[in-house]
C-alpha cells in the first residue's frame, strides 16, 4: 500500500507541476470525482514469449490473433503475431520517417498512429494494404475503440473521442484521479465501460471510466519482470501494450522490447496469496 500511495502522490504532483488545475468547489465527500481508487495487480496465469526487438506501442486481439505496432523510426512495423508462441506471421515496414504508435480495428480496418506526424494510416486488416489515411492535429500516443467510438491518447492528461469511420475530432475529455489530472496516458485498451492505459515510463496501468474520465483503480505490475530482466532492459523500455482476452476475461501485458508477454488477471492487492 506504501507503494501505491507513492504512486497516487506522485500522480498528483505532476498535475500541479504541469498545470494549474481547478480543484472542484464541491465536497470531496459529494463529488464523485473523489471516488476511491482501488490498487490491483496482475495475477499471472501464463508467460508466452515475445520478439524482443519490438518496441511495442499499439497491441490488440482480433480473430484469435495478435496485431502489433511497433514504433521508433526507420524501425517501426506493423504485424500479425501468434499469441501463444510470439511468432511473427505477417509484418510490413512502415516508411522510416514516421514513428508508429497506437493501433485500433475498426470493422475490416487497422487504423495505426504516428507520433508526431499528425497521420493515421488505414490497412485492410487482411493484407495489410494501404488503403487510406487520416490526418489529426498533435502527437499520436494510444488509441482503442469500444465498437461506437475510437479514443486516442497523445500524452497529455486529454484523451480524444473520435468518429471512427471519419476519425472526426467529437470531443476531448480530461482524465482524472481523485479530482487532479492524469499526465502521460499511453497505450489504450478499450474494455466494456473501461478504458486501461499505460502510463509511460511507469509500471502503472490506470482503470478509467470511459463516461467521465474518472481513474477508478491502478494497476501496480512491477512484478511482472524480474530485477536482473528490469536490468537488462534501456531507458524507456518500459511497460507498454495491453491486450483483453474476452474469452477468458484476462489481459495479455508486454512491453518495449520485453522477451515476455504475460497472461494476466486483474485482483485486489489485498487478495494476493502471502509468500
Amino acid at each position: 500500500m506504501i507503494r501505491f500511495a507513492r504512486f497516487l502522490s506522485a500522480l498528483i504532483l505532476l498535475a500541479l507541476i504541469a498545470a494549474s488545475a481547478v480543484v472542484p468547489t464541491l465536497a470531496q465527500s459529494e463529488n464523485p470525482l473523489f471516488r476511491p481508487v482501488t490498487l490491483l495487480v496482475p495475477e499471472v496465469l501464463s508467460i508466452r514469449p515475445h520478439d524482443p526487438t519490438a518496441w511495442t506501442q499499439g497491441l490488440l486481439l482480433h480473430d484469435g490473433y495478435l496485431y502489433e505496432s511497433t514504433g521508433q523510426s526507420g524501425f517501426s512495423t506493423l504485424r500479425k503475431v501468434d499469441p501463444l508462441s510470439g511468432e511473427v506471421l505477417q509484418q510490413i515496414s512502415i516508411p522510416e520517417q514516421y514513428f508508429a504508435e497506437g493501433l485500433a480495428l475498426v470493422g475490416e480496418r487497422l487504423i495505426q498512429l504516428t507520433w508526431k506526424s499528425g497521420i493515421a494510416f488505414v490497412y485492410d486488416w487482411e493484407t495489410f494494404e494501404q488503403v487510406g489515411t487520416f490526418a489529426y492535429e498533435g502527437e499520436g500516443w494510444g488509441l482503442c475503440t469500444d465498437g461506437q467510438y475510437l479514443y486516442m491518447s497523445d500524452g497529455t492528461p486529454f484523451l480524444a473521442v473520435r468518429e471512427p469511420e471519419t476519425f472526426e475530432l467529437i470531443f476531448s475529455g480530461l482524465v482524472t484521479v481523485q479530482g487532479s489530472i492524469v499526465e502521460r496516458i499511453n497505450e489504450l485498451e478499450c474494455v466494456g465501460d473501461h478504458i486501461y492505459a499505460n502510463i509511460w515510463q511507469t509500471d502503472y496501468i490506470v482503470q478509467i471510466d470511459k463516461r467521465n474520465g474518472v481513474v477508478t483503480a491502478i494497476i501496480d505490475a512491477s512484478s511482472l519482470i524480474t530485477d536482473d530482466e528490469r536490468a537488462e532492459l534501456g531507458d524507456g523500455e518500459a511497460l507498454n501494450g495491453i491486450a483483453y482476452l474476452p474469452e477468458t476475461d484476462t489481459f495479455l501485458l508486454t512491453g518495449k522490447h520485453w522477451p515476455w508477454m504475460f497472461e494476466v488477471r486483474f485482483v485486489e492487492a489485498e487478495a494476493q496469496p502471502q509468500q
